[in-house]
């Protein structure tokens, strides 16, 4: 039995792909795994991808698991799982620059998929900070100085503690901390609404969508709507934001025309405000659609329609719950 992992020096930050065999005896369940959650949360906030968050989570156990088989005694398995995790995430990013630099059209974070419901906001733990509205924030940002504004801001980590987790001087994080602040312009996007009006307007807005009813769709816009859309060079899309209802709302109405023979549309949310999910007739997904809310009204969309992004959201129907 072998598993593909980053392998190198914790400490340096520094891993590449090997193949490694995993030590005989060991399982997939250990007392860390209550941890998961948060460790998740910080690696799919530093990578914005669910299945890459994903791998360096379970990169991180795997290690701990070989950590504690050579009779390795960890104290703090929180922080030291957190270290792994942010120094992963680091090395992913720092490898990934080219990637991120050439590629085609808007680059928007893989949707993050969750039932309607009080059980998703409280499994997604610190749902606010995940809206692709503030990830794509994060972007403006180096890998360092966005674990730091994470680790702080978002998951309440101390100077010290941070300092500890990326390698750095508690001085060094502090001016990190406050240039990433100024970058994002100090203010986190607050498009929030309660779960029960988010899921009510997205149910509106498929509904005008689907019967190609501009005057009901327009009055859910604001005037100022923005769209953005992420195929990636793989699918048809806009490759540039769309601005203003008078835009945006007869872009919908031409999408859901063109849309593939029996598609079917599932009310969810996405990355912790409404969306929809828009599935092929065989039940493959086709696109994931967040719609951001101010005072009642649609004012941002966000549609991932790139296949190399969708892979981590479910082929089979999700329930509105």
């Amino acid at each position: 039995l072998s598993h593909s992992k980053w392998s190198g020096d914790e400490s340096e930050g520094s891993f590449s792909m090997t193949e490694q065999p995993l030590p005989m005896g060991l399982t997939a369940t250990y007392d860390g795994e209550r941890y998961r959650p948060r460790l998740f949360g910080i690696a799919y906030r530093m990578l914005g991808i669910v299945t890459d968050a994903e791998d360096a989570v379970q990169e991180a156990y795997l290690r701990w698991e070989h950590a504690r088989a050579r009779g390795e005694h960890i104290a703090a398995p929180e922080g030291w799982l957190v270290t792994v995790v942010t120094r992963l995430c680091l090395d992913q990013l720092r490898s990934a620059r080219r990637q991120r630099e050439t590629y085609i059209g808007p680059r928007l974070p893989e949707p993050l998929i969750q039932v309607p419901g009080p059980d998703a906001v409280e499994a997604a733990e610190l749902t606010e900070s995940l809206s692709m509205a503030f990830l794509i924030l994060l972007e403006r940002l180096s890998p360092v100085e966005r674990a730091v504004l994470l680790l702080h801001d978002v998951f309440g980590y101390a100077h010290a503690e941070i300092s500890a987790l990326v390698g750095k001087s508690e001085t060094a994080c502090r001016q990190m901390l406050r240039r990433a602040r100024e970058r994002i312009g100090g203010g986190q996007p607050r498009f929030q609404a309660a779960i029960e009006d988010g899921n009510r307007l997205a149910a509106e807005f498929l509904s005008a969508c689907t019967e190609g009813d501009l005057p009901r769709l327009l009055a859910l816009l604001t005037e100022d709507v923005e769209l953005v859309a992420d195929g990636g060079g793989k699918v048809p899309s806009v490759r540039h934001p769309l601005r203003g209802a008078d835009l945006v709302a007869p872009f919908l109405l031409r999408i859901a025309q063109l849309a593939p023979a029996g598609w079917t549309a599932t009310l969810v949310m996405v990355n912790g405000e409404p969306g929809i999910v828009a599935r092929y007739a065989d039940g493959r997904p086709l696109s994931v659609m967040s719609l951001a809310l101010v005072e009642g009204r649609i004012a941002a969309i966000r549609i991932v329609n790139n296949p190399d992004k969708l892979s981590a959201v479910p082929a089979a129907s999700v329930s509105q719950g």
